[in-house]
């Protein structure tokens, strides 16, 4: 059995997947901070209930077992979007607040930290269970 068929283990790997994702999205808007005219973007925000639907409302892959089959193949990229209304603009046109930026990066990193460590407390009560120990 594979720790992916664990529910609870792969949403907490979903969660730490978009965290990272949205690091780079936050860097990059710091790295641009003097851009002219460069508009902050930050990923759409998860939501519980779209991670913990009902199996009948989960879409399901299908084996493909003859040539004629189509499978859908599409991954779960995370979207970006744009701030429409920026804090404060620079006469240049950029819209980047650093302290804000820099407000969500750190959230980011506490919430990546606790996520990982819900992962280990998770792994470690599964080798708990199979009488390995820690």
């Amino acid at each position: 059995m594979s720790l992916k068929n664990i529910p609870l283990l792969s949403a907490l790997t979903e969660r730490m997947k978009w965290l990272s994702q949205r690091q780079s999205v936050l860097s990059q808007n710091i790295a641009n901070s003097d851009t002219p005219g460069y508009q902050a973007s930050d990923l759409k925000p998860q939501k519980f209930k779209d991670m913990v639907k009902r199996p009948s409302e989960v879409t399901m892959n299908l084996a493909k077992t003859s040539e004629g089959h189509i499978i859908n193949e599409k991954k779960g990229e995370f979207r970006a979007k744009e701030d429409k209304t920026p804090y404060e603009v620079t006469p240049a046109g950029n819209a980047v607040v650093l302290e804000e930026q820099m407000m969500k990066l750190a959230d980011t990193q506490i919430q990546y930290q606790m996520t990982t460590s819900l992962y280990k407390k998770q792994i470690g009560l599964l080798k708990t269970a199979l009488g390995r120990g820690n």
